[in-house]
């Protein structure tokens, strides 16, 4: 073969490797922006957290002709004062954050799993895929729509209370005792959350070699001892970089849950206010001095513990298994 037909293979096997490439790089391409918009140029933000934000309108010689460019560079430097405000309610923000975000870890996991391993047994794909689509669709329903179902279910005419009313029992007075609250917003999380969680376990199942299973089935393993010794340890990296993940949003509440299933009841603050809340409403008030750099303030303090919280997290995973670790 000569050397010129070889330069010939190699410039046309280089050129279908771009060609393939930029099919990759394409269907990439929509979440690079995404990350770009929300993630990277939002950045600057960051130092709101250490700022007396004051609105600057920008003169015709400044070096920057965005209001809130402007007006960023312009304010004034507080240090950490700004995060002062944020110990004022750390606690209770602290424990309802964490607290909620550990028990949706625990559940959902264990909800998540068990949908997947009991779609991945049925033996009748169509039906399987119909099961599967009925746990999904949840996700796609907006919160404020839950919100407007659950007032229509648990406030004083809704129809608990008509029930309750029609059996001659007292009505339960939802929206203001708050010992009812941790367990709506789980049964909320769970319902909305474990069919789409799902999805990734299910696709780790069907990869599974389907000789282990007949290997256990012969030698007389049952359902459980075949999810137990079989199922469970190849699904356990699966499970633990997701947890991972899932740890470094632990300060991170679902705002739209929050937000919107309490109806605005004030009663319920202590045992539905998140930090994500909390920013919401210390912006909305807008009665403050600096209502921007304490929401700055405690959006900085997620970012940073959440990140410290991932390091931490995969570091432990990485000493003891050192295969299931994210890097």
């Amino acid at each position: 073969m000569s050397q010129t037909t070889v330069k010939k293979k190699k410039k046309s096997s280089m050129a279908g490797g771009r060609k393939r490439q930029g099919a990759y790089l394409l269907m990439v391409l929509p979440g690079v922006l995404f990350l770009l918009a929300f993630a990277y140029l939002p950045m600057p933000g960051a130092l709101l957290g250490f700022k007396f934000y004051q609105m600057t309108v920008p003169k015709p010689g400044d070096l920057f002709q965005n209001v809130f460019l402007n007006s960023l560079v312009k304010s004034e430097w507080v240090g950490l004062s700004n995060f002062t405000y944020l110990l004022k309610d750390a606690g209770m923000l602290i424990r309802n954050t964490v607290g909620y975000n550990l028990v949706f870890m625990v559940i959902g996991v264990v909800l998540q799993v068990g949908l997947a391993v009991i779609i991945n047994e049925m033996r009748n794909r169509k039906t399987a895929k119909v099961y599967h689509t009925i746990m999904f669709m949840p996700y796609f329903v907006s919160w404020i729509v839950v919100m407007y179902a659950l007032y229509a279910m648990i406030s004083a005419t809704g129809f608990i209370n008509a029930t309750f009313k029609a059996g001659g029992a007292d009505y339960i007075r939802f929206y203001s005792e708050k010992k009812y609250w941790p367990w709506i917003f789980i049964i909320a999380q769970a319902w909305k959350y474990t069919g789409q969680g799902s999805i990734i376990y299910l696709a780790t199942l069907t990869g599974f070699d389907e000789q282990l299973y007949e290997a256990g089935a012969i030698d007389g393993a049952s359902k459980w001892e075949q999810f137990r010794y079989i199922t469970l340890p190849q699904l356990m990296p699966t499970i633990v970089m997701l947890q991972i993940l899932a740890i470094g949003r632990i300060f991170n509440g679902d705002f739209d849950m929050f937000y919107s299933l309490p109806n605005g009841s004030g009663t319920l603050r202590t045992v539905t206010q998140t930090i994500d809340v909390y920013v919401y409403d210390t912006l909305k008030k807008g009665n403050l001095r600096n209502s921007f750099g304490y929401a700055g303030a405690a959006a900085f303090f997620q970012s940073i513990v959440g990140f410290v919280l991932i390091l931490l997290t995969n570091y432990i995973v990485r000493k003891h298994q050192p295969e299931m670790a994210l890097f």
